[in-house]
């Protein structure tokens, strides 16, 4: 696809993940019950209510590019095949945060092609900020309450930061990670839920975000995407390459993740 090509997808990723965040914020506001999935984890209204429009926007404007997305993964409706690009989703993510009335939760879209992260929105709607990114270009919008974009401002890694600002899960953290902290003595350790984490690295508020725990590709492509936009990387731990799409993996699910880091300007 040419640049201008991806411009229009991408404002058009972004017109889904404002809507869906409209459809989250009103369940926020209504009150809403909190069920269990077949893998213990939280799911409510909000979550399905913005996968249902997110889906239905990209099935209509896209629909040669197949869609992988949580709510539907969990229920069995995974396309057979995925093909050189497709969507990740994650309507809803840190759903934690959301029960808990924290506003660091996010809805997450991205356009992965080549198993590389390319396209990716992230929209925090109770934060009033969206993030974005293509290939060169990453940007961060305010937002209004009444979920309208306002003023975009292009935002990039930064340069080498002492001491560092490590961001850190603040529902999963494990020994790992406080084992990986205590490697980084002096740093400043930031704790924030969802996939904001890796857009405060994309906007060169962080420096590095390990994560040595499970997550599923869903959870963070679109801030992966974002960060590699702004000038950031993300790596498996053993230095490989981060990739997506995985699929019969013996040793866990499909599109489940290894453990990785990801890094802004300073760590690389």
């Amino acid at each position: 696809m040419t640049e201008i090509d991806d411009r229009a997808m991408l404002e058009r990723l972004e017109q889904l993940a404002l809507a869906a965040g409209a459809e989250i914020m009103a369940v926020f506001a209504a009150g809403y019950a909190v069920e269990q999935k077949d893998d213990l984890s939280p799911v409510t209204e909000a979550d399905r209510r913005a996968e249902t429009v997110i889906l239905q926007g990209l099935r209509e404007s896209f629909p040669e590019i197949p869609c992988v997305a949580e709510e539907e993964a969990s229920a069995g409706l995974v396309p057979p095949a995925l093909g050189d690009q497709f969507f990740l989703i994650d309507p809803l993510d840190g759903t934690k945060e959301f029960i808990k009335r924290r506003p660091d939760f996010t809805v997450n879209i991205a356009l992965v092609r080549h198993g590389v992260p390319e396209l990716g929105v992230v929209y925090a709607p109770a934060q009033g900020m969206l993030y974005s990114g293509r290939p060169g270009k990453a940007f961060a919008v305010t937002v209004s309450p009444e979920h309208v974009a306002g003023t975009r401002s292009e935002i990039s890694v930064r340069g080498c930061a002492s001491p560092k600002t490590i961001v850190a899960s603040r529902s999963h953290r494990t020994p790992e990670t406080d084992a990986f902290l205590e490697e980084h003595d002096g740093a400043e350790i930031v704790s924030v839920g969802s996939s904001l984490k890796f857009c405060l690295l994309a906007s060169g508020q962080a420096d590095l975000y390990p994560r040595f725990g499970r997550t599923m590709e869903w959870d963070t492509a679109a801030g992966d995407a974002v960060l590699r936009a702004a000038g950031g990387s993300t790596r498996r731990v053993d230095g490989g390459p981060f990739v997506y799409g995985k699929r019969n993996q013996g040793h866990d699910a499909d599109f489940a993740n290894p453990w990785f880091v990801a890094e802004g300007g300073a760590a690389r």
